[in-house]
């Protein structure tokens, strides 16, 4: 390889963006969020510095999240958005980089198209695509290429994936809207409605993260939350207990239950016997809401692990296949065509 040349990896998540460069690991790690000037159409801030701005700027300027349920919603936006990143961190190259980015397994050959021009716009000499949940199985130290079952589920700010990966593919994968944005709904939906409270979802994320949880904790923990009584207009503080939130996480997570439990029953019988032996790799930031391992681990009957550093996990996995871009293909992949015609 050239060594003016460092390819590039990109998770690009609803919630945030990793690029990973060749030789020097994750050197990107951003809010997948875009202050935008919307009389002018210009791009003011991009990551944290356009997540800061949010709710405290004026009306003119607005924050887009141009990513949706893991696919492109906003074309130009994230095309842009693409280009600062890229361009920070590949200023002095002489040449443009290949990229490597990590794809929905439920996407359709149109939202691959979509990533593909991004891509390039951004700066790529070719673009390669990646499945998430392979990404994530290579970053858990899954060895790939043997017909070898693993589930990997992959809770992100706006989908939840769960795929059964063997033979370097995904053999099996369902795709659901209801992930971490769902948790934060949640709560905000139930302080309302117990509390008579208003309360934004940056707050709801803030409980979440601080005593969220699935199953009953050892010690019972509270957290106060400011917000707006819905009676008077006027500010208000509430106490919230961590057995509350088990009780607002009920429904996103018998969705996601549910989810597991449909892939589980349209898995070849030949590979629930190397589920069952191997276990369940989480990854993504809703994985990390206390006991939810625990609880799928009961729900199935499998052992069920999170990754170290599930947040980076694919972004990580991705990298490592940048080692290996000989053995893809650029360009479209049509994975959902071909899981179709498979089917």
């Amino acid at each position: 390889m050239n060594l003016f040349e460092r390819d590039i990896a990109v998770d690009l998540g609803t919630s945030s963006t990793l690029l990973f460069e060749q030789g020097k690991g994750v050197v990107a790690r951003e809010p997948t969020v875009v202050a935008v000037d919307k009389f002018s159409g210009k791009i003011l801030k991009i990551g944290q510095d356009a997540q800061k701005m949010l709710g405290r700027t004026p009306a003119n300027i607005v924050a887009i999240h141009p990513v949706n349920a893991g696919v492109i919603s906003d074309y130009e936006i994230t095309a842009q958005m693409l280009r600062e990143l890229v361009n920070r961190i590949t200023s002095f190259s002489l040449f443009k980089p290949c990229v490597l980015a990590c794809v929905p397994s439920s996407i359709t050959g149109v939202e691959e198209r979509a990533v593909i021009d991004a891509a390039i716009e951004a700066g790529a000499r070719k673009v390669y695509l990646l499945e998430t949940a392979v990404a994530t199985a290579m970053g858990a130290g899954v060895d790939i290429s043997k017909a070898d079952g693993h589930m990997i589920i992959d809770i992100g700010g706006g989908t939840t994936e769960v795929a059964v990966v063997s033979g370097g593919g995904v053999v099996e994968c369902q795709s659901i809207k209801v992930a971490g944005t769902s948790f934060d709904e949640s709560i905000v939906k139930f302080i309302r409605r117990k509390y008579d409270l208003l309360i934004g979802l940056s707050t709801a994320e803030e409980l979440k993260r601080s005593i969220g949880c699935v199953i009953q904790r050892p010690d019972i923990s509270y957290e106060e939350v400011k917000g707006r009584d819905l009676s008077n207009g006027l500010p208000k503080t509430v106490r919230v207990s961590s057995t509350e939130l088990i009780e607002a996480f009920v429904e996103p997570m018998n969705r996601i239950l549910e989810t597991i439990h449909i892939v589980l029953e349209s898995t070849p019988p030949q590979l629930v016997g190397d589920l069952d032996k191997n276990g369940i790799i989480m990854s993504g930031g809703g994985s990390l809401i206390y006991g939810i391992d625990r609880l799928i681990e009961r729900s199935t009957g499998i052992r069920t692990l999170v990754v170290d550093d599930a947040i980076s996990c694919a972004a990580y996995g991705a990298g490592k296949m940048l080692m290996h871009l000989d053995m893809l293909q650029d360009g479209m992949m049509n994975f959902y065509r071909k899981r179709q015609l498979k089917g």
